[in-house]
C-alpha cells in the first residue's frame, strides 16, 4: 500500500513525489514516456538547448567583430547542435531518475489509469494507494484547418527535425512561436511568424513586444501582426498557406508550416468516467483537491498557468496536503521569461492592466548601464509599476540582457511588499545589468542618477 500513487513524471509529478518522500511518505510514480515530462523533453529544456546554439552562431557572426575578435568562416553543424540538444535532455531526465532512486520512489513507466479511488492500474501492475495524485500535463492545441493537412508541425515536432527548413510559416506569436522564430531565424532560415493579435507577445506591454519585434526584424524575420492565415494547403513537398493581413491577403509558399497557439491538458478518458470535475482542465480546490476524495490533480492538467515552475509549486503544496499538513496553491506572484534575444521577463502586473490613478510607472534604459556597453548591449528597458500612495511595487518587467535572471529581486520584492526607496537604497553592484532595476527603482521614487 502506498501513501501516493503519481501519474506523470513533468516538474508538478516528480517534484512532488520528490518532496513527499522528504516527509516520509510511500511513493510511486507511474510515467509511459520519459521523466522530466514535457518541459525536460519537448520544451522548456531541448528549446534553450537550441536557442544557446543559434545565439553562440549569431554572436560570432554579427557581433564578433565589433568586439574585436576576428572569426573566419563561421558555420554550424545542426547534427551537432541536436546532439548538444539531445544531451541537455538526457542530463535532465537521468537526474530525475537518479532522484527518485536516491528518495526511495518506486518509478513505473507504463501507462496508468485510474480504476477507482485508491487504485491504479499501471502496466500489468495494480497499485494500490491512500492517495492519487493527476499530474498528467498538457499537449499542443490543434485545430482546423491544420488538423487536416498532413505534416503541420507542432512544437513537439520541431525536436524531432533532422535538418533545418528554409522556410517556415509560424502560426501563433506568443512565447513558443518568438522563441522557435528566434532559433530559426539567427541560423538564417526565412521565418515568418503570423499572430491573430495587435502584436507578437500579446501577453506582454506594447514597449516589450515592440523590441522583440525589432530583434526578430534584424535577423530577417517576417512578422504579420492582426493577421490569421485562413487556409493550408500541402503541395508535393512544400505548403501553400494564405494569409490576411489588414492590407492584403496572400499566398505565401514555405517547405514548413508550425502551429504554434497554444497547449491543453491532457485529460484521460479514466478522470472523465470517475466523474472527476472538468472545465477547461481538471477542477481543484486551493489544496488542489479534486470533486473525488482522495485525487489531488496539479500543473498543466488544471490548465490554469501552464509553466514549469508552477507545476514545481503545485506538487509541493499536493505533497504537504497528502501528509495532512495543510497548504494552499499561491499564484498570486509568478514570474515569467521569453527566451528571445534579448530576454523578457516579466512578473506581477503589466503596465496595461495597471489602474492609471493607483499606479505609477518608471522604465530604466538598458542603453545607459555601464556594464550594458561594455558587452555591446543597447536594446531594452527595466520597467516597475508601483503604488502611488505607498511606493509599494506590484509589477515588474524587463527585455534585456539576463531579464531570465534578473526577474527575481523583483518577485521577491512584489511577494514580501516591498518598496521602490527600500529597493532603490538597496546597494547593487557595479557594474551590471542588475543597475538597471536601480534606475528604474530610482526613476520611480523621484529621478534616477543616471539617466
Amino acid at each position: 500500500m502506498y501513501d501516493a500513487v503519481v501519474i506523470g513524471a513533468g516538474p508538478a509529478g516528480y517534484v512532488s513525489a520528490i518532496k513527499m518522500a522528504h516527509l516520509g511518505l510511500k511513493v510511486a510514480v507511474v510515467e509511459k514516456e520519459h521523466a522530466g515530462g514535457t518541459c525536460t523533453n519537448k520544451g522548456c529544456i531541448p528549446t534553450k538547448a537550441l536557442l544557446v546554439s543559434s545565439h553562440m552562431y549569431h554572436e560570432a557572426k554579427n557581433k564578433a567583430k565589433r568586439l574585436g575578435v576576428n572569426v573566419q568562416g563561421v558555420s554550424y553543424d545542426f547534427k551537432a547542435i541536436r546532439s548538444h540538444m539531445q544531451r541537455a535532455i538526457n542530463t535532465s531526465r537521468k537526474g530525475v531518475e537518479y532522484l527518485f532512486k536516491k528518495n526511495g520512489i518506486d518509478y513505473v513507466k507504463a501507462e496508468a489509469r485510474i480504476e477507482k479511488p485508491g487504485v491504479v492500474r499501471a502496466g500489468d501492475q495494480t497499485l494500490q494507494t491512500r492517495a492519487i495524485l493527476i499530474a498528467t500535463g498538457s499537449k499542443p492545441t490543434i485545430f482546423p484547418p491544420f488538423d487536416q493537412v498532413e505534416g503541420i508541425w507542432t512544437s513537439d515536432d520541431v525536436f524531432k527535425a533532422e535538418a533545418l527548413p528554409e522556410s517556415i510559416l509560424i502560426v501563433g506569436g506568443g512565447v513558443i512561436g518568438v522563441e522557435m522564430g528566434a532559433f530559426m531565424g539567427m541560423l538564417g532560415a526565412e521565418v515568418h511568424i503570423v499572430e491573430i493579435m495587435d502584436h507578437i507577445l500579446p501577453g506582454e506591454d506594447q514597449d516589450i513586444a515592440d523590441v522583440v519585434k525589432k530583434s526578430l526584424t534584424a535577423i530577417g524575420v517576417k512578422i504579420y501582426e492582426s493577421s490569421k492565415v485562413t487556409k493550408v494547403e500541402k503541395r508535393g513537398e512544400a505548403f501553400v498557406a494564405t494569409i490576411e493581413t489588414p492590407k492584403e491577403t496572400f499566398d505565401l509558399r514555405v517547405s514548413r508550416v508550425l502551429l504554434s497557439v497554444g497547449r491543453r491538458p491532457n485529460i484521460g478518458e479514466d478522470v472523465k468516467e470517475l466523474g472527476i470535475a472538468v472545465e477547461k482542465g481538471i477542477v481543484t480546490d486551493d489544496h488542489l483537491r479534486t470533486s473525488v476524495e482522495g485525487i489531488y490533480a496539479a500543473g498543466d492538467v488544471r490548465a490554469k498557468i501552464m509553466l514549469a515552475h508552477v507545476g514545481f509549486h503545485e506538487g509541493i503544496v499536493v505533497a504537504y496536503n497528502i501528509k495532512g499538513q495543510e497548504k494552499k496553491v499561491d499564484l498570486s506572484v509568478v514570474p515569467s521569461v521569453i527566451y528571445t534575444s534579448p530576454e523578457v521577463s516579466s512578473v506581477g502586473i503589466r503596465e496595461k492592466d495597471m489602474d492609471g490613478e493607483r499606479h505609477g510607472v518608471a522604465k530604466f534604459p538598458v542603453a545607459a548601464s555601464g556594464r550594458a556597453a561594455a558587452m555591446g548591449e543597447r536594446e531594452g528597458f527595466a520597467k516597475v509599476i508601483y503604488e502611488k500612495d505607498t511606493g509599494r511595487v506590484v509589477g515588474f518587467s524587463m527585455v534585456g540582457p539576463f531579464a531570465s535572471e534578473l526577474v527575481m529581486e523583483a518577485a521577491v520584492a512584489i511577494k514580501h511588499g516591498l518598496t521602490v526607496e527600500q529597493l532603490a537604497s538597496t546597494i547593487h553592484p557595479h557594474p551590471t545589468i542588475s543597475e538597471t532595476l536601480l534606475g528604474a527603482f530610482e526613476q520611480a521614487e523621484g529621478k534616477a542618477i543616471h539617466l
